[in-house]
């Protein structure tokens, strides 16, 4: 029997009655991504569930087969989400279905099958921007101006998120002991649980030294909360004071919208004009694939508008 009928999935009639909770394959695959990811991927699972018109727990994850993976693609491709979106919406989806397959509720071909399904082609342009020298150097002096504890730690939280090319959740994660003053170098834990060292510029060293002055070396996460009235809670921050942090300078510092991811790629970008070879910055980025590293190289879009610039085109301005 199909599981889509009237645009839902329903149960198959030899299907085995639902599992219980403590083998659902859902909750099996989720265990095994880290917290910064969990939220993403549940949400993708959200999605699927919504473009077959049932709730996520509604959804009989483990009876879903090639075809029905394969009609869910189509509609991804139908929706406005771009194709890197769709793609890791199936990627959750591949991920609940090997799930299924460990926990016995789906036969290794059918899993194979699963994983057949190709992916959505197509790509987009990267969203957001990047951010002038100028504009830096007015966020950090916003963070200056601020004599308090939470200037110290603002200037470099944003110092760290901009010198070290981090992603808002690899700056939340990080801890004293892995900050290496001699070196100058930060052990940060990525996307898939992934450690790599990342050297720091002079000047984010120097602002997290005068943090760690009013901090202290008490082990821990690296950047604390700081209650009103400068009193700090030896607590890290979360992802969205990360992200709170940036937008608050940036007000005060009369610099437009501008995302912790903004800085991530405007740093790409810097060192890649100053001379940093692709793969090099791929490796401190933390990116799976190089690829994704050279989505931010700004090099290629100087070099289309010179060459566009040598074509003349000869137009005369109509007076008004």
């Amino acid at each position: 029997m199909k599981l889509f009928s009237d645009d839902r999935i329903v149960p198959r009639d030899d299907a085995p009655d639902d599992p219980p909770r403590a083998v659902d394959p859902v909750a099996l695959y989720l265990a095994t991504l880290t917290p910064s990811s969990r939220d993403t991927y549940q949400h993708r699972l959200r999605t699927i569930a919504r473009l077959v018109g049932m709730e996520p727990h509604e959804v009989p994850w483990a009876q879903l087969r090639h075809e029905h993976v394969t009609a869910i693609r189509s509609r991804l491709m139908e929706s406005p989400l771009s194709p890197a979106t769709a793609n890791l919406t199936l990627s959750a989806l591949r991920g609940v279905a090997r799930a299924a397959w460990r926990l016995g509720l789906m036969s290794a071909e059918d899993l194979a099958r699963i994983r057949d399904v190709p992916r959505v082609g197509g790509s987009r342009l990267p969203a957001g921007r990047s951010a002038t020298g100028g504009e830096l150097a007015a966020l950090l002096a916003a963070c200056g101006r601020d004599p308090g504890p939470l200037g110290a730690r603002d200037g470099a939280l944003l110092a760290v998120l901009y010198g070290g090319g981090l992603r808002r959740a690899e700056v939340a994660a990080l801890t004293v002991d892995g900050w290496d003053v001699e070196r100058r170098e930060l052990r940060v834990r990525g996307k898939g649980d992934k450690e790599r060292l990342v050297p720091l510029p002079s000047g984010a060293a120097a602002a997290l030294a005068d943090w760690l002055a009013v901090r202290g070396r008490v082990p821990g996460a690296l950047f604390w909360r700081i209650r009103k009235g400068g009193h700090l809670v030896a607590r890290g921050v979360t992802t969205q004071a990360v992200y709170d942090v940036l937008v608050r300078r940036a007000a005060e510092a009369s610099v437009e919208d501008l995302s912790p991811h903004d800085l991530r790629r405007t740093w790409v970008g810097d060192l890649l004009d100053a001379g940093a070879d692709l793969a090099t910055v791929q490796q401190l980025a933390g990116h799976a694939d190089v690829s994704t590293t050279a989505r931010y190289d700004r090099r290629g879009a100087r070099a289309r508008r010179a060459a566009a610039d040598l074509l003349h085109v000869p137009h005369t301005r109509r007076r008004p």
